[in-house]
């Protein structure tokens, strides 16, 4: 296990602007890439849909993955019918990355 590291204070991450749902401290990025490959394969789409479940209206991520995730985009459709829109970003060979938004 690694270590973790504290650089503020919860005083010092409480205080600050970014900080209304949340005293971590972090920033949240405008557009957070998630590539799937570091996933472990047993939890893989539980992960991706906590993280996509976690999209506030108007907000999206994007999904790195080695192959084209069309099971998953499947999943999406049945499990949120129209409230997530999906746009390929990149389509292989190596990579595919999809933007998916919260249109809710």
């Amino acid at each position: 296990m690694s270590n973790i590291e504290i650089h503020r204070s919860r005083e010092q991450a409480a205080s600050q602007s970014h900080a209304a749902d949340c005293t971590c401290g972090e920033v949240n990025e405008d557009l957070p890439e998630f590539d799937v490959q570091t996933i472990p394969h047993a939890i893989r789409h539980s992960a991706i849909f906590g993280a996509i479940d976690a999209l506030k209206p108007g907000a999206a991520l994007i999904i790195s993955a080695t192959h084209n995730p069309i099971p998953l985009l499947s999943q999406l459709e049945a499990r949120y019918g129209d409230q997530f829109t999906t746009k390929y970003l990149e389509r292989g060979p190596e990579r595919w990355r999809i933007l998916i938004r919260n249109a809710a």
